[in-house]
C-alpha cells in the first residue's frame, strides 16, 4: 500500500491494484500525444478484459486496447493515429464487426462530460450536437443501462432553456458526467506525492483526473517536490487526486511527449499495416507487447536508433529532423 507522502510503486503493481475486469476507465492524451502506452501494454499483458473505456480523442492507446480484446464498451468522440491511420483501424474493425458496443459524442461534449465529473455535477448543458445524429443514435440499450449502474440511464437529454430565449437558445442539450473507476495519464514531471506538471497542451487530462475515483500517473521524470514548488503555477494536478505514481521514461512511446520525444511515425505506420491483417497483428502483438515483460524490455525491442531519431529538440520541444510523410 502507498501513503499520502509516497505513492511511487511499480507500474505492474499499480495496474494490478487499480484496473480490474469490468472497470470503467479513461486514458489521457490526444490522438498521437501523451497516450499512457506503457500502462496500456501492461493492461494487455495482464489480460484484463471487459473494460468500459471513455475516450475524448485518443489514438494508439485506444487502438491497442481494442485490438487486444480488452474493451467491451466505449464512449468516444474520436480515435485516430495521425497520418498513419486517420481513423484507428482496430477501433473501426471492432465497430463494424460488432465486437464492441459504443456510443459517440462530439469532442466538446466529451470535454464537458469530464468537466461535469470533475466539478461533482451530474451534467452540464451545451448547444453542441443539435442538428446532428448524435442526439438520435444511441449505442447502449435500455437493458444494458439497467444492468450496469455505472452507465447513465440516458445518453443525453434536451430541456427548455429555463431563461427563455436568453443567449438565442430556446433549448439546451444536457450531457451526463463521467466518473471513471480509474484514469491513467502520462506526464512530463511528477513528485512522489503525485503532484504533476504537464508541459504543452493538457487536452482533457486535468478534468479526467479530477473526475476519477482513482488515478495512476506515469511520468518521464520523478522529481523532488521542491523542484515542482519552484514554479507552482506550472503544476496542473494536485497530489490529492493521484492514487499511484509510476516512473516510466518513454512511457508514452510511440506517441509524443512535448519537450522529451516526438511520435514515431515509422512505428505508427508499422502498427497501421499490422492492424489491417489478423496474422500480421498477432505477430506485432507478440513482438512488442506479449514478448517483452516490461517497459525496459519493450524499449530494447524498439532499439536505441529509433529512440534517438525522435528525441525532442530542446528549443522547439519536438523532433525537427523526423520525416512525417
Amino acid at each position: 500500500m502507498t501513503n499520502h507522502l509516497n505513492k511511487v510503486i511499480p507500474l505492474r503493481q499499480a495496474i494490478e491494484q487499480y484496473v480490474k475486469n469490468g472497470s470503467h476507465i479513461s486514458i489521457g492524451g490526444f490522438t498521437i500525444n501523451r497516450n499512457p502506452m506503457a500502462a496500456v501494454y501492461e493492461i494487455i499483458r495482464q489480460n484484463i478484459k471487459d473494460l468500459h473505456l471513455y475516450a475524448h480523442s485518443n489514438g494508439t492507446g485506444l487502438d491497442e486496447l481494442i485490438g487486444a480484446g480488452c474493451i467491451s464498451k466505449l464512449e468516444i468522440a474520436y480515435g485516430g493515429n495521425g497520418k498513419a491511420a486517420p481513423t484507428c483501424i482496430r477501433f473501426a474493425r471492432a465497430v463494424q464487426n460488432n465486437d464492441i458496443v459504443f456510443e459517440d459524442y462530439s469532442n466538446y461534449m466529451m470535454s464537458l462530460r469530464f468537466m461535469a465529473g470533475s466539478m461533482g455535477l451530474p451534467f452540464l448543458p451545451t448547444l453542441s450536437g443539435f442538428g446532428s445524429d448524435i442526439i438520435s443514435k444511441w449505442g447502449f440499450s435500455k437493458s444494458m443501462r439497467k444492468a450496469d449502474p455505472k452507465i447513465v440511464d440516458k445518453k443525453l437529454a434536451i430541456m427548455d432553456n429555463p431563461f427563455g430565449d436568453w443567449a438565442g437558445a430556446s433549448k439546451v442539450l444536457l450531457v451526463p458526467a463521467i466518473n471513471p473507476d480509474i484514469t491513467i495519464i502520462h506526464v512530463q514531471r511528477a513528485d512522489a506525492m503525485g503532484t504533476c506538471s504537464i508541459q504543452g497542451l493538457t487536452f482533457a487530462d486535468i478534468e479526467q483526473v479530477k473526475a476519477s475515483k482513482n488515478v495512476i500517473v506515469t511520468c518521464e521524470k520523478l522529481v523532488d517536490k521542491e523542484e515542482l514548488r519552484e514554479n507552482p503555477d506550472l503544476n496542473q494536478i494536485p497530489f490529492i487526486h493521484v492514487s499511484a505514481v509510476c516512473h516510466v521514461p518513454m512511457g508514452a512511446y510511440p506517441s509524443a511527449v512535448f519537450g522529451h520525444y516526438d511520435y514515431d511515425s515509422q512505428h505508427l505506420r508499422k502498427f497501421a499495416v499490422a492492424a489491417k491483417d489478423p496474422e500480421k497483428f498477432k505477430r506485432y502483438q507478440e513482438k512488442y507487447i506479449y514478448g517483452p515483460k516490461d517497459q525496459e524490455e519493450f524499449l530494447k525491442v524498439i532499439g536505441q536508433e529509433r529512440i534517438d531519431a525522435i528525441m525532442a529538440d530542446p528549443r522547439t520541444g519536438y523532433s525537427v529532423n523526423m520525416k512525417r510523410d
